[in-house]
């Protein structure tokens, strides 16, 4: 790996993966299918978690500040809009975790889901193919070296070792309960 974008593109499928099935759970719940909250449950943990907190959160703290540094700008540019979106994502999990905290599935709940699925689907193009290109031709090569060593840092220090294996595991067996065609 010789970009920091490349690692954010690798978790950006893990998170397509996972509204992928957030869809479908969405689908069943409209035609009536029972769902298991503790499910519904763990996909929202995984959005907040590993979406927000680890994902994003390298975005704000580390590889948006260096393309800022590189000259693009925050302000009326791409990062402050990525940086909404982040925002707009972060109120639509706390609509479903809300929802799923009182034990329901409202109409609440499965709104915020769409918009969510949708929001993050059109953010993550925007990111992989406007955004992360611009940031890999102005970011110097050992600032790419140095971000990739500080992603995994943070991977380790805020959500500690072995964390995205779990994810990656839950993906994994919820994808072959709700995926099955």
């Amino acid at each position: 790996m010789n970009y920091a974008s490349e690692d954010l593109i690798n978790e950006h499928e893990g998170i397509l993966y996972g509204l992928h099935i957030l869809e479908k759970m969405i689908e069943m719940i409209k035609n009536q299918v029972n769902i298991s909250i503790d499910e519904l449950k763990e996909m929202v943990n995984f959005f907040k978690l590993f979406a927000d907190k680890c994902h994003h959160g390298k975005e704000e703290t580390m590889l948006f500040p260096e393309m800022e540094k590189a000259g693009i700008p925050k302000e009326n540019g791409p990062i402050e809009q990525m940086l909404y979106e982040h925002t707009e994502g972060r109120k639509y999990i706390a609509i479903m975790d809300k929802d799923l905290q009182e034990g329901t599935i409202s109409d609440a709940f499965t709104e915020a889901a769409l918009q969510y699925i949708n929001l993050l689907r059109s953010h993550i193009n925007k990111e992989n193919n406007i955004l992360f290109p611009m940031g890999d031709r102005r970011i110097a090569m050992d600032t790419q070296k140095h971000l990739l060593q500080a992603f995994e840092k943070y991977e380790d220090d805020v959500m500690g070792k072995g964390t995205h294996e779990k994810f990656h595991d839950l993906l994994h067996n919820l994808g072959g309960k709700y995926l099955q065609e």
